[in-house]
């Protein structure tokens, strides 16, 4: 599995939103463009397929922007790596139908690293590092 900056930046995104959370504060992706030098046109293509998994509560205005939509403790890394991923697994086997899978000498290995980073994603929310950096 390789994230690609797509996924990393989905990461950091939300990461940023959910340190404002507390704050109740909205936040722009201009703003984030600026802090995190990331271009602001490829902020919002990313931002298009987090905001389809009802992520956000957004609002136009001066005071306009991003906000998370739920407590950072609701978001697991992996339904956001998946919402701007896609497939996360290490190989293909893991989830195809393989001829060979039942004969396959590699396949546990795949299946069990798969599995480890399928938990590891699943247990860390982003709260978990936000109270890192705090």
């Amino acid at each position: 599995m390789r994230i690609s900056t797509k996924g990393r930046y989905s990461i950091l995104i939300m990461l940023y939103l959910a340190k404002e959370y507390k704050n109740d504060r909205y936040v722009t992706l201009h703003e984030i463009s600026e802090k995190e030098n990331i271009s602001l046109k490829y902020l919002e293509k990313i931002m298009l397929n987090l905001n389809k998994q009802d992520y956000f509560i957004s609002t136009r205005g001066a005071h306009g922007g991003y906000k998370l939509k739920y407590d950072p403790i609701k978001y697991s890394l992996k339904d956001i790596l998946k919402a701007s991923e896609g497939n996360l697994e290490v190989a293909s086997c893991v989830t195809e139908i393989c001829p060979k899978k039942n004969s396959c000498i590699t396949f546990s290995i795949w299946n069990d690293l798969n599995s480890v980073i399928d938990n590891f994603l699943e247990s860390k929310t982003l709260k978990d590092y936000i109270e890192v950096e705090q």
